[in-house]
Parts: C-alpha cells; structure tokens; sequence
C-alpha cells in the first residue's frame, strides 16, 4: 500500500513541477549597450512564435513566456542574442556590436539597398519618429529644418497649404527645380507626398543633388526624396497602434499697421473711407461705416482698437486619427492602416477632410517572394475667396470687425471694397479629389547572387471642382463708387492616370576575398495619361442656382487631353575592394516622346569613388577618430521642360471667337523650336564624412559645382515675326555650394541624454548666358514696381525694382519741379537683389531624461529680400506705419540731395517733400510714394522656430500587467516663434504668389502665417 501511495504521489509531483513549466509567467529586465547606457528599440520576441516587444526609452521591458523558452533579443548594428528562460523572472544584459553588421543600409534609386559606405553621393535620412513628432499634417512641412542643402518653402496658408522642394537652390531658369518624389519605389508628384498620412512613413532619404539621382535620368537631377513606407514585420506579432492628435490653430501675426490717423482721406473723416488717411484719433464719438436700411449709423469712439483686423479670424482645428494593423509569419508580413485628418482654418467656414487607407502584404515562397501596396486617399475642401484677404487689409484701425459681421455687403465699413464677411458666405470653392494607387512586386531569387525583381504601379487620380459667386447689386452706392457683382458659376473635371513599372536584375558576387562587385541592370517605363474638361458663365438667370441650364449667355468651355510616355534602359555598377574603397558607376539612355524624334535618345552618365580610411588604416581607428569616409562623384543629367505637345504644331481658338455660329482657329503664336533638345547638367560633388568619441561628435561636409546648359526657356517674340513667345534651347546657369553637418552629443548618461544637429548650407547660382543679345530675362509682370528677373552675371533669381535715383553719394535726389518735392525714380526696373538666401543654417536639439523627450526644430536664413504687395497696399491705404511719421507733415526727404547744376550735386536742407496740403500728403504717399518698388522690398531675413514637442513615455513596468506594449503622451508646437529684422513690418518672406521659379514677390492673395499648438496620443498593444 505505501508502495502504490509512493508511487502516486511521485506522478503527481511531477504532474505539479510540469504544469509548474508550462505556466506562462512575466519575464523582465533591462538592456544596455556596450558602454552600459539604456538601449531603446530593441526587439524580444519568444523564439518560434509571434509573442514579441521591444525595449522602452530606459531598456525596459516586459514579456510573457514560459520556463524553458528561448527569448530572442534584436537590434540593429548589434548580435542578436538568445536568452533561456529559467526559474528567474529577469533577464538584463549588454548587447554587443556586431562589427561585420554595423553598417548602415541606406534605401537608394530603385528601392536598391546599399550600405553608407557605398554611397559616393551626400545623402540624409530622416526616420519616422523625426518626421511624426510635431504632428505636422503635411509630411513634406514636416521636413522644413532638418536637412541640410533642403529648402522647403510654405508658399501659401491656407486650408491646403502650398508647398515648395527645393535641393540646392535653383538652377533651370524657367523649367522645374522641385525635387523628385519617389515613394515605395515609384515616381510619384509632390501632391502625392503632401497628401500622404505622415504616419505610414517610415523614412525618407534625401539625395541632394543630381549625382545621386543620375539613374533617374532627367526627372532626377534635382535630387530626390526617397520615401519608404512602414510594413509589418516579418516573425513579429500582431501589433495595433493608435495615434490620436487635436491641435488648435491661430494667425501667428499680421502686418504691423499705425495707430495714430483713423478713417477717412485728405485728413479729413469720411464713414465710407477705406484709408486710414483720417484726422488724427481723439477718442469722440463718430460714425463707422456704411448707413443701414433706415439710414442710421453705427457709432463707435475714434480711436485705435488693438488687433481689430485680427477679429476677423477664428480658431482653427485638427484632428488626427489613425490606427496601423500588422504582423507577420517568419516569410510573411501584413499591414493595414486607416488614418483621418479633418482640419478647420482660421477663416471661418474653410475645412479640409482627408481619408487615407492603406494595405501592404509580402509573401516568400521559396525562391520567389510577392509583394503589395495598396492606397486609397479621398479628400475634399471647402473654401471661400483669398481675394478677401486684400479686403481685410483695407481695414481703418476704428473699425470693429465685429459689429459688420452680418456679411450683408451694403452694411460694409467701407464704400469701395466688398466685406470679408460677405465672400465668406456668397464665393465658395468645393474640390474633391480621390487617388488610387497600386504597386505589385515580384522577386525572384535566381541562385544566392542574383535575384530579378518587377514591379508595376498604378495610380488614377480624379479631381471635381465646383465654385459660385453670388451677385451683389450696390443698392446705396454711398461712396460713389458702385461695387456691384455679378454672380457666376464653374465647374471642372481632371482626371490622370500613370502607369509605371520596372525591371531589375541584380547580381552581387564576392570576386575574391578582396574585391566585391555588384551590378543592376534594369529597364524603365513610364506611361502618363491626362484629361480636363471645364465650363463656367457669369450672370446667372436665378440666383442661387448652380447649375450649367442657368446660364443666360454662352458659357466659357475648356477641355484637354495629354498623354506622354518615357522608356529608360539603366545600369549600375559597384565594384568594391576590401571593404573600404568603392567605385559606382551609372548609365542610363531615355527615350521620350516629347521631343523630336531625332532628339528624343539621350544618354546620362555618372561615376563615384568612396574611400574609408579607418577601415583600410584600422590603427588610425580608436576612441577619438572612429570612422572617416571621404567620397566624390561626377554625373551628367538633364532636363526635358517641355509640354506633352509643345514641339508641334497645334491650332488655338483666335480671341473674340466663338462668335454666334462663327469660330475661328489660328496658329499657336507661342511656340517651341520642334528640334529642341534636353538641357544638360554637369555636376561635380565632394564629400566627408567624420565621426569621433563613440559617434558623440559627428562632421560631415559636401562641396559641389553644377553647370546647366543648353536650357530650355522660351524669350518673346517680335511682333512682325507674328511670333509672341519662342521656348528655345539658350541660356547657361552655374551653381556652386557646400553644406556642414555637426552632430554632437555633450551629455550621455543613464537618465539624461542631450543631442544636437546643427547645419550650415550655402549655394549659388549665377546666370551665365541667355540668348544672344539678351541680357535680362523677366519672369514676372511688373507687380507694384518690382518684377523677377534672370540676369545675366547675377544670382538667379533676382528681384529689380524701380528705384530712386542717386548722386555719386549715394544720396536721393529729390525733383524741386514735381508738385510734391518728390524723389527722382527711374523708369526703368534697376539694381537687382537675389531673393535666395546667402545661407541657411538648421538647428536641432533634443533633451532626453528617463521617459520625457524634449525636442526643437529652427531654422536662420538670411542675405536676401522679397517684395510685397500687401506692404504696397498698407501704403496707398494709409495704413502703413510709415505713412504716420512726421505727424503727416512736409519732411525733408532723409540723405537727399539736390542738381544744382549738370553733374552738380548739394545736400538738400531746404526742400522739403508730401506738398503743402494734408491732400499733398496723402498723393505723395499713395502715389509716388507707394508706387517705387524700392519701398516695397524688405530684408528676408528671419528666424524660425518650426517645432517644439515634449513626450513623455511610459515605463514598460508599469504597463506590464495591461495589454499596452507602449504608451506615448505628448504636446507639441508649431512655428511658435519667429524673429523678423526691424525693416519688415510683419509680412512672412516664405510666402510667394506661386510655387514656380519666380521666387521672392508675394501679393495680398496670400493668408497671414499661422501657428499651431496640440497634443498626442499614441497607443501600441
């Protein structure tokens, strides 16, 4: 009997210590680097399964396993380790480096992976956490400071912001300087990258200048920003994260305006007055405005009410959402992401709504692996007018903006211009766009070195547009001035469609042990596809109707197709020697079908040398120097700025026509010589590549020099020649710069991290040529005085100017026989001044301790103007501050001087200018005043905060018994802070009335800046 109770007691014994081992239980622990400080972002997962997590910001982690497991521990640049698990319930170590991996790989052309002492070219990659800080909804703003030799502009505020990417200034005179946008292997459009949830994204790799870009061929040689989208993670578990952001919007500032002469003209007070050419303020009681239906008055004290203007606006809106599925087997991943941005702006009634849906899969089988991206975007505004924005500036500091709110625009402040509040109601724009974009890929592995890959994109892009206008019939003409309007009604349809696809074969040999070669062979084909059609008429037969059966007359119609096509063939080649010294060559021949076909082959070549001194010298290699690279490379590349059918000969409708049953058709006057070729640009670029204590104290630096000939740009014609404009093969550019990157860290502890990035980047184009004869080139109209031009044995661009004239002295010389004693001008636009930056100078800083991240991102960019129309405007209206100086009062003219004599010059102490009358005055500053351009120019310089966030993240121990792997909190800031010189009156130099090259004259269409403030949430389980 004892034998069997022995004996079954000993079965249960071992039934307790077995179900003891396969009872899961929380393992946790800390891990470190090789020097003992807390390594974030290292992946634990429980061997052969998908159960995983990753260390938190101090290490930390946490992890269900059973005794007997085998934990597997992760990280790049270290040796994976595996770990049993015992009867302990922490595991904490040190991860050592793994020599042979700690090179970093670097997405370059083509989604072909290279490690970044193969790359001869300057390149910088921007990961996911730096793009997604701040919460920026635009991932191309989100850019703006944190690559050297990248210049982000925001062109236009608004809703939809506007948006201008720029690497190393600009070079093509009248073709495109913007950079190529490359996403998940394919060539997308700026818009694309705009439009794209910056949560999907996890890295961008800016190559900066054409020498990286050379197997992109002509749509590479502004450089090129490489975006590689998240994917789930082969072996890993199933990972649901949630990110949630609300951010509030307001007008960071506005024009400074003088608060000393309210409403009214000739210095006398008028209700109806949009200037602010009034008496003095004196704080009595004074009608605003125009009467009401009775004809009464609002009455308001005249005096000066601070920020009137600023009323006018409301706060804005974000929100974000999204939430991002994925996991994976051990030869497969999936991700689904679905993200939702819903924006209201500071102009009442302006809203954004964006959907993004995304799904990405990969499959290996074997030898072959199969691969998907699948996005959808819809996305749809509502706007009113920005011409109400040049209503707003006419404003007189007595008005409140509020008591005229009703929009009814016979109830408006003034007589001349239409209320703000009645566009906001009665001129409406609705655009809808939705973009489906498909990518499949197919890998197949020949043997262990050679691999075939294909992938074909697709993406179809329609655009609805619908706007109206209501009319408005100036029933009281209080002024004298009718302002009435006519209503109208538009509407437009785009559509695109853009197939792209390419064939790689990659070979990758060791030829010995000291030498390596890789080659990629490949073939390039793009097929683009457009279409629009439009129609629109004034005067609408019942009001409120917008609809094409309610126009009374003949409608304005418009339609047009396009379709153009490319096909490349490239190669690579990389020959390496004992892993330090690298040569990279390239080739690549395009045919396109908007040239002649006897001009439509053209071929683009590259080389590249990189060396590594501390790996071909190990002994130089220790605490203080641990890496050094030095690189340059050479390419040829170009640009085919030219329309889909520019080179022939086409038929336009002739003005005036149709006429009745009548039409007419004439012979394009703006023409394009059909044997135009490529422009062509040779680059030469040198790099270096430093890094010391343990990568605490990083340096690198790039030179470069480009020519740009045979550019394409169209000159005017003469008017026997019948011909208005000819787009011709003339003109040169050549642009020389560098760039200095410091990365240095001063303080590394367990707890407290602090890290900093500070860049200086210079450049210059000078123009070199233009046609024979030819000296300037405009490239605007004449906008209040000023215009941009390309100047010969200038920088390009510039902005000239009509402008005072001067003595020898430099003094102004004033004209005694003018009715005001006003200044000499000159008639002709004068003394040119680049509009690009002399150098730009990005910092960014970040303070970690323990769970709270403190970060900034700004930027310094100086050594050039811009002009303003809005500055013009405040001038003629009497708004300006320098419109209030010398108590309105005759003055004599500052540093002015008088012709005695031919040739003869004197100090002038006598004559004094702004006439004899208050009526005098206000011609002389709303005429000739207002009207030099020389006064409308300002110094661009200014100082920018872009981003300041603080996050702080939850220790892994304490969300070790919930289902949270990671919990993120945070507040953020956007363009919080920013520094003009004293000569700006507030007017932000960033801003331009287009996204082309004309770069540096911005107009009252475009919105004051703004600035955001939020907070974020993000969630992963």
């Amino acid at each position: 009997m004892k034998t069997k109770f022995s004996g079954i007691l000993t079965l249960f014994l071992a039934f307790v210590v077995q179900l003891s081992f396969a009872q899961e239980k929380t393992i946790s622990g800390t891990i470190s680097d090789e020097n003992g400080l807390p390594l974030p972002g290292v992946n634990v997962i429980v061997k052969g399964t998908t159960n995983g997590t990753q260390t938190d910001f101090d290490g930390n982690y946490s992890i269900g396993a059973n005794q007997g497991d085998v934990l597997s521990y992760s990280f790049v640049g270290y040796t994976t380790k595996e770990m049993a698990v015992g009867a302990s319930n922490t595991i904490s170590f040190a991860m050592e480096p793994n020599v042979e991996a700690i090179d970093e790989v670097v997405i370059t052309a083509f989604n072909v992976e290279r490690t970044a002492d193969q790359i001869t070219t300057s390149n910088q990659v921007v990961d996911a956490d730096e793009i997604t800080k701040a919460n920026n909804p635009n991932v191309v703003q989100s850019l703006a400071g944190k690559v050297s030799g990248l210049q982000i502009n925001t062109t236009n505020y608004g809703v939809d912001q506007d948006t201008r990417i720029v690497f190393r200034g600009p070079r093509s005179i009248t073709g495109n300087n913007e950079a190529l946008v490359v996403v998940d292997g394919v060539i997308q459009s700026a818009n694309f990258l705009s439009n794209l949830n910056p949560e999907l994204i996890e890295s961008v790799n800016a190559i900066k200048g054409a020498n990286g870009a050379a197997l992109y061929g002509s749509r590479g040689a502004n450089g090129v920003l490489i975006v590689t989208t998240k994917k789930g993670a082969e072996g890993s578990k199933m990972r649901v994260n949630i990110n949630t952001s609300t951010q509030f919007e307001s007008v960071a500032y506005l024009p400074e305006r003088q608060t000393l002469y309210g409403q009214g003209w000739d210095g006398n007070h008028y209700t109806y007055e949009n200037g602010g050419w009034g008496p003095r303020y004196d704080g009595s009681l004074q009608p605003v405005g125009l009467p009401d239906y009775d004809g009464n008055f609002t009455v308001r004290p005249y005096a000066p009410i601070e920020d009137n203007v600023k009323d006018f606006f409301t706060n804005g809106t974000t929100f974000q959402n999204s939430v991002a599925i994925s996991g994976g087997t051990a030869t497969s991943s999936t991700s689904l992401f679905v993200g939702n941005q819903r924006t209201e702006f500071v102009i009442p009634g302006d809203e954004l709504n964006r959907t993004t849906v995304n799904f990405k899969a990969n499959k290996k089988l074997g030898k072959l692996t199969i691969g998907g991206n699948a996005s959808y975007v819809t996305r749809s505004t509502n706007t009113t007018s920005n011409a109400l924005y040049g209503e707003l500036l006419h404003t007189p500091g007595n008005v409140d903006v509020n008591d005229f709110s009703t929009g009814d625009n016979n109830l408006h402040w003034n007589g001349y211009f239409n209320s703000p509040y009645w566009y906001l109601n009665n001129q409406r724009s609705d655009n809808d766009t939705n973009r489906f974009n498909g990518i499949g890929e197919i890998k197949y592995d020949v043997n262990d070195n050679i691999n075939v890959v294909y992938r074909i994109s697709g993406t179809l892009t329609e655009t609805t547009g619908e706007s109206y206008r209501n009319g408005f019939t100036d029933v009281i003409q209080f002024s004298g001035s009718d302002r009435s309007i006519l209503s109208s009604y538009a509407t437009s349809k785009s559509s695109s469609r853009s197939i792209y696809s390419d064939l790689l074969v990659n070979f990758d040999y060791d030829l010995s042990d000291d030498f390596s070669l890789q080659v990629l062979l490949g073939n390039n084909i793009t097929d683009n596809m457009s279409s629009s059609v439009s129609h629109s008429d004034t005067d609408l037969t019942i009001a409120g109707f917008y609809n094409a059966q309610n126009y009374t007359g003949v409608p304005t119609t418009g339609n047009s197709k396009a379709r153009s096509r490319t096909i490349g063939l490239f190669g690579q080649v990389d020959l390496g020697y004992k892993d330090f010294l690298f040569l990279s060559a390239t080739g690549r021949n395009d045919w396109t079908s908007r040239l002649h076909k006897d001009n439509r082959s053209f071929f683009y070549p590259s080389v590249g040398l990189s060396f590594v001194p501390t790996k071909a010298f190990p002994s130089i290699k220790g605490d203080v120097l641990g890496y050094a690279k030095v690189s340059a490379n050479y390419v040829q590349v170009g640009n085919a700025n030219v329309g889909t059918y520019a080179t022939d000969v086409v038929g336009v409708q002739a003005g005036g026509y149709s006429y009745g049953d009548l039409n007419s058709f004439v012979i394009n006057p703006s023409i394009t010589d059909p044997m135009i070729e490529n422009e062509y640009i040779n680059s030469l670029e040198f790099n270096l590549d430093l890094e010391f204590f343990k990568r605490r104290l990083t340096l690198s630096g790039s030179y470069y020099n480009t020519e740009n000939k045979n550019q394409i740009i169209g000159v005017q014609g003469s008017s026997a020649s019948g011909v208005s404009n000819l787009t011709q093969n003339i003109g040169k550019t050549s642009s020389e710069g560098f760039e200095v990157d410091l990365g240095f860290t001063p303080i590394r502890t367990d707890n407290f991290e602090w890290t900093n990035n500070l860049s200086f980047t210079t450049y210059e184009t000078k123009v070199d040529e233009l046609a024979d004869g030819v000296n300037s080139l405009a490239l605007t109209n004449s906008v209040a005085g000023m215009a941009i031009f390309a100047e010969v044995g200038q920088p390009f661009p510039v902005i000239k100017a009509t402008s005072y004239e001067r003595d020898p002295y430099g003094r102004v010389l004033i004209d005694t026989d003018s009715p005001y004693n006003a200044p000499r001008t000159t008639s002709e636009f004068v003394n040119p001044q680049k509009t690009t930056p002399d150098y730009i100078i990005n910092y960014n800083t970040s303070f970690s301790y323990k769970g709270f991240t403190l970060s900034a991102v700004m930027d310094y960019r100086t050594g050039h103007v811009f002009g303003s129309l809005t500055a013009r405007e405040l001038t003629w209206s009497g708004h300006a501050p320098v419109t209030a100086q010398n108590g309105r009062q005759p003055f004599i003219f500052p540093n002015s001087a008088i012709e005695v004599s031919p040739g003869v010059y004197e100090a002038n102490n006598s004559y004094t200018t702004g006439g004899n009358t208050m009526a005098d005055y206000v011609n002389y500053f709303s005429g000739d005043y207002a009207d030099v351009g020389e006064n409308n120019i300002f110094d661009a310089t200014a100082f920018k905060v872009r981003e300041l966030s603080l996050t702080y993240e939850f220790p892994s121990k304490i969300l070790s018994n919930t289902k949270i792997d990671r919990l993120s909190v945070g507040v953020i800031a956007r363009n919080p802070i920013t520094v003009f010189p004293d000569e700006n009156i507030g007017i932000d130099p960033e801003v331009n009335f287009s996204t082309g090259n004309a770069q540096g004259i911005s107009n009252t269409a475009q919105y004051p800046s703004t600035r955001s403030f939020g907070f974020n949430v993000n969630l992963t389980f």
